[in-house]
This record gives structure tokens, C-alpha cells and sequence, in this order.
């Protein structure tokens, strides 16, 4: 454990992706704010419940941390439906993160299913800083339904500015989408032999990144070569 944390976190502002998900920003109650790795997890208790895990979706250099949260009971109840008077406490910061700087260089595939974009998105975020020391920057974000995308208007600006290469897909889509369908792993295929010293960075579900993991091995990856960030 981190010796700048337990800590008391208070909500600033509140970003609405879907009704059922939210970027919340938050800042220390009081003390400075801690250091942190790009990817890793914060481990968070609201109103004294039981403790959840939300990874950073901010990049560390960023004066506020931000976490995307999908409402899904226990204390992410409490933060949708009274964010100004929920009481936060930032337990533990876990994980290893992103160790991005040790392959500068590289072109860098992300590649994330649903909220498992936000510790991606904080080390795309974190790479952003030091733009020129990398090569392609490549993002498959996979999702079920349209409305399990987040950040749409960052990635047609911010993203697009930086030269980011996004491709999404979704497993459940509607009438109205044109796009790939599918698994976001399905999207590797034709796109690895084009990299140059290709480096993965993989978060999802347990299943998603597994399958990931076994068809990166299979088009040649050298394990350490894919990265996890727990």
C-alpha cells in the first residue's frame, strides 16, 4: 500500500456517458494529491460500504483523477444518485499499470472492451506528453451496444489530433450500425503484421483478455510484449 493513501476524496464535477455510466472526477479532501501509475486501480469505499476497484482513466500529470464508473449496485448506487453528499475513501492503490516508458519506440496497439478503456485511456492519455517517442498509436475499444461507448467527442478531437488510429466494434449492435461487429480481439487479425515493434495493451474481462492474449501469442507477440496492468 501506498504510503500517501487511505486518503478522503470529494467529487468536483460529474460526466454523463450513458445513463448507466459516468466519468467522475474527484481531488483530495484537504491533502496532495498521490502519485500514480498509468493504468493502475484505485481502490475505493463509498459511504463506508464495501470497497470497489475503478481504475484511473486520468493520466497521472492530470491535476484531477477520473474514474468511468458503470452503476452496478453496492456504492456506485450512492455516487449516481447523490454524488455531492457521498463521503469516498481511497483505500489502496493497486496494480502495476502501464510500464510504457520502458518501449518508446514501439507502436502501441490498446486494446479494451467496454470500461475496461479507462486504464488505457489513462495511459494514452500519459503517452500523449511524450507524443514523438512513439510510433502508431493504434485504440480497438469493443463494446455490446452503442451506448456502452465513452469518450466519443475526445476521440474525434484530442485522439485525432495526437494521430490516434481508433477502430471499434460492437458485439450487440443495433439498426443503425455500419461498423465491424463482433469482439474487439477479432479486430487483431489483420492488423498486426502492419505494425512496426508492436506493443499490447490489453484490459477487459477476464475472458476477453485471455482470448486476446492467446491470438496475440499466435501472430507472433513475444509475451512480454503484451501488457496487462494488474
Amino acid at each position: 500500500m501506498s504510503e500517501h493513501v487511505p486518503i478522503n476524496l470529494r467529487i468536483t464535477r460529474v460526466v454523463e456517458h450513458a445513463p448507466h455510466l459516468r466519468s467522475f472526477f474527484m481531488l483530495p479532501d484537504g491533502t496532495a494529491k498521490p502519485p500514480f501509475t498509468a493504468g493502475q486501480v484505485a481502490v475505493l469505499a463509498v459511504n463506508g460500504l464495501k470497497p470497489g476497484y475503478f481504475a484511473f482513466a486520468s493520466a497521472p500529470e492530470e491535476d484531477e483523477f477520473e474514474f468511468l464508473i458503470k452503476r452496478s449496485g453496492n456504492g456506485t448506487d450512492a455516487l449516481f444518485a447523490a454524488p455531492d453528499t457521498a463521503r469516498i475513501e481511497l483505500q489502496e492503490i493497486a496494480g502495476h499499470g502501464f510500464a510504457v516508458e520502458q518501449f518508446k519506440g514501439h507502436d502501441l496497439v490498446f486494446v479494451g472492451m467496454g470500461t475496461g478503456l479507462a486504464p488505457l485511456r489513462s495511459a494514452l492519455r500519459h503517452v500523449f506528453n511524450a507524443r514523438g517517442a512513439y510510433g502508431r498509436l493504434i485504440v480497438l475499444y469493443g463494446a455490446r451496444t452503442p451506448d456502452d461507448f465513452c469518450f466519443e467527442d475526445e476521440m474525434t478531437t484530442e485522439w485525432r489530433a495526437h494521430g490516434v488510429e481508433l477502430r471499434q466494434v460492437l458485439s450487440q449492435p443495433d439498426s443503425d450500425w455500419s461498423g465491424p461487429t463482433g469482439y474487439v480481439q477479432s479486430l487483431l487479425d489483420h492488423l498486426i503484421p502492419e505494425l512496426r515493434q508492436p506493443l499490447a495493451l490489453v484490459c477487459g474481462s477476464a475472458e476477453m483478455m485471455t482470448q486476446t492474449q492467446e491470438r496475440l501469442l499466435a501472430l507472433g507477440f513475444a509475451a512480454e510484449k503484451i501488457l496487462t496492468n494488474y
